[in-house]
């Protein structure tokens, strides 16, 4: 079996490398992930679309909602339309000078999600390609700004959550047939490519949510270890990012996969919205500081592995256009079916930044702090996302540029908020 081979290429590990590299961990990587902390953000919305971070993009489609997702978008278009207008949007979206403008706020990761079909494309699917040249380019952009990129395998075969963001919204077919397979070789290509730029492309991570309570565990960690193997056949100095499929960091993942389990790089990976059903999104603001809090004090503090927040948010609403999915309301202001009404979505649904009441602006920017001190409590973090079209919760240029997000990084207008 694959994760037998796996396993034995770990065991190997141990054995012909010296014991100091195992206990440093980070000898042979090009950022230290020990002792320095990870400051990132995401590129979303970038290799694969999602309707709340670029509307624009599926604005023609509003009333109908017969296109929700990239599946959809390329399937209306067709390959030769669909590619012209994508390519449009992959070499406009994100520039090198995002790039210069990350570094320069103080952060040094970024991470780039990108769909399978960007790698290992499918028969009769009706996705296009041409995402990897400028994948390829922003691997420089990030070398010539300092950048460590880690890039995120971010939709599988068969959808691995159902999410529009997985590429195709609806069932969740992956490990159904030969989805993890494939999803495997999306993974060497990745590693294959990559192998000679370990200087800025730092890890890989295997899949991006993987929905753990509608898919097998087991066999996600069965992937996972496959996935270790597959990325370590092609270089050992690339860490192995894994994500915590919506268990919990600490009683579930624990033991799996540190250091004594004979694998190395390994880095897990934890999202953190306080939005997604009701008892979280009727939270009153400094309820939702403490609860990142109490997140850095009893889960990160414990982790047994290099751990990072992998996304996360200023939001202390869903009220962002489309946030649920093409045409959907929010659970703040009552809109989404089933939902009670918390509040007004004013100024959150679509603007800026700087068109956010003075009340909006001071609760962000205390739980942005609050967060970013609980999630220093082990590995680190990236934002989700650098830009949006029109969503100012959770557009990170925006709120930097708009004095939301610290600057510098470590910058406290309101101190002590953990109480560590």
């Amino acid at each position: 079996m694959i994760i037998h081979n796996a396993f034995t290429l770990a065991l190997l590990t141990v054995v012909t490398q010296a014991a100091p590299t195992l206990r440093l961990g980070s000898r042979e990587l090009s950022f230290d992930y020990n002792n320095n902390k990870v400051r990132g953000v995401n590129l979303g919305g970038w290799f694969v679309l999602e309707p709340w971070i670029t509307p624009s993009i599926f604005a023609e489609w509003s009333s109908s909602r017969t296109v929700v997702d990239e599946y959809t978008y390329t399937q209306t278009l067709g390959k030769m339309e669909a590619s012209s207008r994508l390519t449009n949007h992959w070499n406009t979206w994100i520039t090198q000078g995002d790039f210069n403008q990350i570094a320069a706020a103080g952060l040094n990761h970024v991470r780039i999600p990108i769909g399978y079909w960007a790698i290992a494309p499918l028969d009769g699917e009706p996705y296009v390609q041409g995402q990897l040249p400028i994948l390829d380019k922003a691997i420089g952009w990030a070398r010539s700004a300092g950048l460590k990129v880690m890039i995120d395998l971010h939709g599988a075969p068969g959808s691995q959550n159902g999410f529009d963001n997985s590429g195709r919204y609806g069932s969740i077919n992956w490990q159904q047939g030969n989805t993890v397979s494939q999803t495997l070789n999306a993974i060497r290509g990745l590693a294959q490519r990559y192998a000679s730029q370990t200087d800025v492309v730092t890890t890989i991570e295997l899949l991006n949510e993987p929905f753990g309570p509608s898919l097998n565990l087991n066999d996600i960690k069965k992937f996972y270890y496959d996935g270790w193997g597959t990325i370590r056949d092609s270089n050992g100095d690339t860490a192995v990012t894994i994500h915590d499929a919506f268990q919990d960091v600490v009683d579930y993942w624990n033991g799996f996969m540190n250091v004594q389990s004979g694998v190395n790089h390994v880095i897990l990976d934890t999202h953190q919205y306080q939005i997604f059903d009701q008892g979280q999104v009727s939270q009153s603001p400094s309820q939702h500081v403490s609860s990142a809090c109490a997140y850095g004090a009893n889960k990160l503090s414990h982790v047994d592995k290099w751990t990072v927040v992998g996304e996360w948010t200023g939001a202390q609403t869903d009220c962002a256009k489309w946030l649920n999915g093409l045409g959907k309301g929010a659970r703040y202001d009552g809109t989404l079916s089933g939902s009670s009404y918390v509040g007004s979505c004013n100024g959150k649904f679509t603007g800026t930044v700087a068109g956010l009441s003075a009340d909006d602006k001071f609760n962000l920017r205390h739980f942005i702090e609050a967060q970013l001190d609980a999630y220093e409590k082990r590995t680190g973090w990236f934002f989700w996302t650098w830009k949006t079209e029109s969503a100012p919760e959770w557009h990170m240029k925006d709120l930097l540029a708009n004095g939301l997000f610290p600057q510098p990084l470590t910058s406290r207008q309101y101190p002590n908020q953990c109480g560590f």
